[in-house]
């Protein structure tokens, strides 16, 4: 068994480009306004803070930021599940999508916020709790 590099989330910022810092922040601030007791883990191998309602990253996790060169991956577990009317989701695994967030403005939108609620729901649903 091979065991992942666990950091902070600062630790994950200072990988993450300067301009996408308050983006990835952002983010972060919306997922525990959503669920004040979330469960974070930081895996620095996987460039990557999982958020989930246990620390079981593919059983409990049910989002994830992910800093890349030029925007920030809010990713999803099982986005292919997720109710998406606008399409903001990407990806074409079976169960994970993502959407490519380069602003704090699109970090606020709506869209991004009921995405979230939906993912945070599912996990809860489906975890009986």
């Amino acid at each position: 068994m091979t065991t992942a590099k666990l950091g902070t989330f600062d630790d994950l910022l200072a990988m993450t480009p300067e301009p996408l810092r308050p983006v990835a922040v952002s983010l972060r601030e919306a997922i525990v306004r959503l669920h004040p007791e979330v469960s974070e883990v930081v895996r620095l191998g996987d460039r990557a803070a999982t958020y989930g309602v246990g620390t079981r990253k593919m059983v409990e996790g049910y989002a994830y930021i992910m800093p890349h060169a030029g925007w920030i991956n809010l990713g999803f577990y099982r986005g292919a599940s997720l109710p998406d009317p606008e399409g903001l989701l990407e990806g074409t695994g079976a169960a994970m999508r993502h959407v490519k967030v380069r602003s704090l403005e699109e970090a606020a939108r709506g869209e991004v916020i009921a995405l979230l609620a939906a993912a945070l729901e599912e996990r809860r649903d489906a975890l009986g709790g």
